[in-house]
């Protein structure tokens, strides 16, 4: 994982990075933060574990999450925007999903997990759905969101 941190880093050098993080509760922050030199593009986050947080914090639309609620992709892209608006950053990513041990009311499954990004250019998001264990969701949709965050600067 450090290896993927570094390179997303070396990609988005003279670049700022903020993340919105929910079910992996700041462990992309942790992931990035344990390259050394990365707050030359890494500003923080924000753990926006509760819909109170995202709406208030994130700019997220109470409606959206009435509605669609937290774990969908409009809620992904709205999170990655608002990240990187409310923090001046070039780019965000954010993740919202279900870790377990029961899925939503809107009915996602334990291992949903929606990935959103956010530049200048363009917000989007993906969907994912991931096995196993609470941690292993977790860990994997850290690893996700890192690589997605690199295959924008990529293209």
């Amino acid at each position: 994982m450090t290896a993927l941190c570094s390179e997303l880093l070396s990609a988005l050098a003279g670049k700022t990075l903020v993340t919105a993080e929910s079910c992996t509760g700041g462990g992309i922050g942790a992931a990035l933060t344990g390259v050394p030199g990365s707050s030359s593009v890494y500003k923080g986050g924000i753990i926006s574990y509760t819909n109170w947080v995202k709406e208030h914090f994130l700019r997220v639309d109470r409606k959206l999450l009435d509605t669609v609620g937290a774990v969908s992709a409009p809620v992904a892209e709205a999170m990655a925007k608002g990240a990187r608006e409310t923090m001046e950053a070039d780019i965000a990513v954010s993740v919202t999903g279900l870790a377990g041990p029961t899925g939503d009311d809107f009915g996602n499954p334990v291992g949903t997990v929606f990935i959103g990004y956010s530049d200048e250019e363009k917000t989007l998001s993906r969907e994912y759905h991931f096995p196993g264990s609470r941690e292993q969701v977790r860990a994997a949709a850290v690893e996700a969101a890192v690589r997605l965050a690199l295959e924008m600067q990529q293209q």
